[in-house]
């Protein structure tokens, strides 16, 4: 899971490389789910703790190669949203892997492709922003393809899954208005906030006990410094260039291909009702990013969250 801080979008001559960095982040992370399939004896509270770590090496280097002098000073610069930024990407951190645990890949992630949906309802309650005919449209057709997984979970007994891939899903939806709110503020420093959160509280829940083989531990601080860190930077990197629509469609690539390479290497099929509801979420969210392109070519800013 990534999320990506807002800039001016512009037309310009690096937008066709912003365009191939986003789909590298997106196609990266994407095979966050197979390395969760691929960890043996860890159980979620240890795959947390040892991501988590990877992810706050992975972000000490980046602000550190990115600001050098200024380290301090920025990760500071966040203020107190920044904390409570911290606190919602900390607890989607955990809810994200107890999802992946207890449910399907395609579940968990199609689930998390209504992402786009809480956030533009949030920025509606909290921001004043106003709902387009057209979003509240694919906002319906998104919770019924919720709505059917979820029901459908609880039938087939991966109801809690499903309710912990949801609370991420919120989790995130809520930083993202945080985001855009403090738009001229870099918040990747709150990835290491997040970090810095939940590494206690695991050791807490887990009285201590972290040990576990070293292909576990070098697969969950892969995870989280190499595809967390390089998806980060990516997206951050991408959104000065691009609008939130465009970032919005690419990064549908990792709710597509995630279930897909779990499908294809270590043979987990997802049920019909799993694909029927995430295409109907993943086609709403398509459509409305393609609408806002056609009917909104000026520059917006760019909010960006993607998993």
């Amino acid at each position: 899971m990534a999320v990506a801080t807002t800039n001016q979008h512009t037309i310009d001559s690096r937008h066709g490389y912003a365009m191939l960095i986003m789909m590298a982040g997106s196609i990266a992370i994407s095979f966050g789910g197979l390395v969760q399939r691929n960890i043996e004896i860890a159980d979620a509270w240890q795959t947390i703790f040892y991501r988590s770590l990877g992810m706050l090496i992975g972000m000490v280097f980046i602000i550190a190669v990115q600001y050098r002098g200024r380290v301090l000073s920025t990760v500071t610069g966040v203020g107190q949203l920044g904390l409570l930024g911290g606190a919602l990407l900390s607890v989607a951190g955990i809810t994200f892997i107890q999802a992946l645990t207890h449910t399907t890949i395609a579940n968990a992630l199609f689930i998390l492709g209504a992402i786009p949906f809480f956030a533009a309802l949030f920025a509606r309650l909290f921001l004043g922003e106003k709902l387009r005919r057209t979003t509240m449209f694919t906002m319906l057709a998104a919770a019924a393809g919720l709505g059917i997984m979820v029901v459908h979970g609880i039938n087939a007994g991966s109801g809690f899954g499903n309710a912990m891939a949801l609370v991420t899903a919120v989790s995130f939806a809520l930083y993202a208005i945080i985001v855009r709110y403090k738009r001229q503020t870099e918040m990747l420093p709150v990835m290491l906030i997040s970090s810095a959160i939940v590494i206690p509280v695991t050791l807490l829940v887990k009285s201590g006990d972290i040990a576990i083989p070293l292909r576990d531990i070098l697969l969950c601080l892969f995870w989280g410094g190499c595809l967390s860190g390089f998806v980060n930077w990516a997206f951050i990197v991408a959104s000065r260039h691009l609008a939130a629509a465009e970032v919005t469609l690419i990064m549908l690539l990792e709710f597509a291909l995630g279930p897909l390479w779990v499908w294809m290497f270590i043979g987990e099929t997802p049920t019909l009702w799993t694909v029927l509801g995430g295409c109907l979420i993943i086609l709403a969210v398509a459509l409305r990013a393609i609408f806002e392109l056609i009917t909104k070519p000026r520059p917006e800013q760019t909010p960006s969250t993607p998993v």
